[in-house]
């Protein structure tokens, strides 16, 4: 989890410690939603490599989270009404390339 810590901070350029808990929280929900889009069982990456594409659309995610925290679309494309949609249309598209169909 720390090495994932270390890449959400580093996508949304925060290299202080002070909201690193809120940050892991944050990862904690985007890896169940992968689980979840995924068909997985829960904690499956916590004892499975995760795929470069999941990994990926959980960093951007966690990232949505924690820049959108307040309620509004945040970060770069604050001013994009659609910023938010298209952020879960990438995230999903990536989770889709790992997902398991076989359910």
């Amino acid at each position: 989890m720390n090495e994932l810590l270390a890449k959400v901070k580093a996508n949304l350029i925060v290299e202080h410690g002070a909201d690193d808990a809120l940050i892991l929280s944050y990862i904690l929900a985007a890896v169940s939603y992968a689980e979840s889009y995924q068909h997985l069982p829960e904690g499956y990456y916590e004892a499975n490599a995760m795929p470069p594409t999941t990994e990926q659309a959980v960093i951007m995610l966690s990232s949505h989270f924690y820049e959108s925290r307040d309620g509004s679309t945040g970060g770069f494309f604050a001013d994009n009404p659609q910023a938010a949609q298209q952020t879960w249309n990438t995230v999903n598209l990536l989770l889709r390339l790992d997902r398991n169909w076989r359910v």
